[in-house]
C-alpha cells in the first residue's frame, strides 16, 4: 500500500479553516439520531484538530436528496448528536457553499467547529462539478478526508476537493487503511476469507478477486446454495440463482488454479417457513428435502469453519452464514464469530470485518469490539475487497 497523508504530517494549522469530509450518514427515528457509531468513530479526527487550534469545518451528505433540499434530509437534525458526542459546542450554517457558508466561517474562532449543510443539496456534489468544488474549496485552507466509506465515490466533496486544497486523511481514514492492509494489502499468512450474504450475483467481482488472495474462502449464506447447486446438489427451496451456474463453476476453476481452498456447507439447517423458530432439522446438504429451504449452515459445517479460523493468521469477514437476524437460524454466524473474537484475543488471529449485515451480525454476537477492526464503510469496504481503486483514497497518496 502506498504512503497517505495524515493528520502527522500536518503542523501549524492553528487559524487555518480545516475543511473535513466526515460520514454523518446516520439513522434518525422520530427527528432523533438512534446509533451515533460513525460520529463516534470521527470525533478524534475533529477533536484533535480543533485541540490544535484549527477552524473545523465539517462536510457531509444524509441520505439521497437529489441536489434539492429536503427537509427531514437536513444536517441540522444530526447536529445535536454531534455537539453530544463530541462533548463541545457545534454552529450550522444553512448552506455548504455561499454567503450562508462564508457568513459562519467568518464568525469562526480557532478551534470552533461549524457543520454546514448537506453537501448532497447541490446536483454539483455527486457530479463532482467542477465548479460547485470551487466554491467548497473557497471555504478551507486544507481538506482532511475522514470519511472511507464515501471514498469510492468521485464527488466533489471527497475527490474534488484534494485537487484544490493539500489533502490529508483523517484517524478513522488512517486506521481503516492500515486495517485493510493487514487484512488483504499485505496480511500475514494464512489468509481466511468468510463471505456470505444472499446472492452471488452482487458479489461475483469479489469473490473472483479473493481466491487469487486468500488461502481459503468460506462460502456461506444464500450464495453457498447457489455453488452447491453448480454441483449438481438439490438445493430445495432454497434461495439460488440457478441462472449464475456456470459463473460459480468458474470461480471455483479459478480458485484450483491459483491454490484457494473452497470450503462450502456439509450440511444445514433446513425448514418449510422462513419465520422466527421454524420447525426445523439439520440435514446433510445431499439431504435437502425438495419443500425445504436452508437456512443457515449445520454443525459439522461450523466445526469445519472454525478449523478453518483455527488455521488462519487472517481472517477477513463480509456477510453471514445464515438468516442470523431470525432464531435459531443465526447459530451458525454466532458461532463462528465467538471463535474468530477468541482467536483475536488470544493474540492468534488479525480480524477485520466489514459492511452492512456483517456489522449487524457481529454486534448481534456481542464480539464486535472483540475483532482487530470492523469496518462501517459497506460499499467502500466492499470495493476495496473487489480490488477496485477508491477515487477518494486515491488522491491521498504521497506525491
Amino acid at each position: 500500500m502506498p504512503a497517505f497523508k495524515t493528520l502527522d504530517d500536518l503542523t501549524d494549522i492553528a487559524g487555518k479553516r480545516v475543511l473535513v469530509r466526515v460520514d454523518l450518514n446516520v439513522p434518525v427515528t422520530d427527528g432523533k439520531v438512534s446509533d451515533t457509531t460513525r460520529i463516534e468513530r470521527v470525533a478524534p479526527t475533529i477533536l484533535e484538530l480543533s485541540e490544535k487550534g484549527a477552524k473545523v469545518i465539517l462536510l457531509a451528505h444524509f441520505g439521497r436528496p437529489k441536489g434539492e433540499p429536503v427537509a427531514d434530509q437536513s444536517l441540522s437534525l444530526i447536529a445535536p448528536a454531534v455537539e453530544e458526542v463530541l462533548d463541545q459546542s457545534v454552529a450550522f450554517a444553512s448552506d455548504c457553499i455561499g454567503a450562508a457558508a462564508t457568513d459562519a466561517i467568518a464568525k469562526m474562532e480557532n478551534g470552533d467547529i461549524l457543520l454546514l449543510e448537506n453537501t448532497r443539496f447541490h446536483k454539483g456534489e455527486e457530479k463532482n462539478d467542477a465548479g460547485f468544488t470551487a466554491e467548497l474549496a473557497k471555504n478551507g485552507d486544507i481538506f482532511v478526508n475522514d470519511a472511507f466509506s464515501a471514498a469510492h465515490r468521485a464527488h466533489a466533496s471527497t475527490e474534488g476537493l484534494a485537487h484544490h486544497l493539500p489533502a490529508y486523511a483523517g484517524r478513522t481514514m488512517q486506521a481503516e487503511l492500515e486495517a485493510l492492509e493487514k487484512g488483504l494489502g499485505k496480511p500475514t499468512r494464512p489468509v481466511v476469507a468468510i463471505v456470505g450474504g444472499a446472492k452471488v450475483s452482487t458479489k461475483i467481482d469479489l469473490l473472483s478477486n479473493l481466491v487469487t488472495k486468500v488461502d481459503a474462502l468460506v462460502i456461506g449464506g444464500g450464495m453457498a446454495n447457489t455453488f452447491l447447486a453448480a454441483q449438481g446438489i438439490d438445493v430445495g427451496k432454497s434461495l439460488c440463482e440457478h441462472d449464475l451456474a456456470d459463473t460459480a463453476r468458474s470461480i471455483l476453476e479459478t480458485a484450483k488454479t491459483a491454490g484457494c481452498a473452497i470450503v462450502l456447507p456439509v450440511d444445514g439447517v433446513v425448514a418449510r417457513e422462513f419465520k422466527a423458530n421454524a420447525a426445523n432439522e439439520t440435514v446433510d446438504v445431499s439431504a435437502i428435502p425438495a419443500d425445504a429451504m436452508m437456512l443457515d449452515v449445520g454443525p459439522k459445517s461450523v466445526e469445519l469453519v472454525n478449523g478453518w479460523i483455527e488455521k488462519a493468521a487472517t481472517l477477513v469477514w463480509n456477510g453471514p452464514l445464515g438468516a442470523f437476524e431470525i432464531t435459531p437460524f443465526d447459530k451458525a454466524t454466532v458461532s463462528a464469530a465467538e471463535h474468530a473474537a477468541a482467536q483475536t484475543r488470544a493474540g492468534k488471529l488479525v480480524s477485520v470485518a466489514g459492511g452492512g449485515d456483517t456489522v449487524s451480525a457481529l454486534n448481534h454476537a456481542g464480539v464486535a469490539d472483540d475483532f482487530s477492526y470492523v469496518s462501517t464503510a459497506g460499499g467502500a469496504f466492499l470495493e476495496w475487497m473487489e480490488g477496485k481503486e477508491l477515487p477518494g483514497v486515491a488522491v491521498l497518496v504521497k506525491g
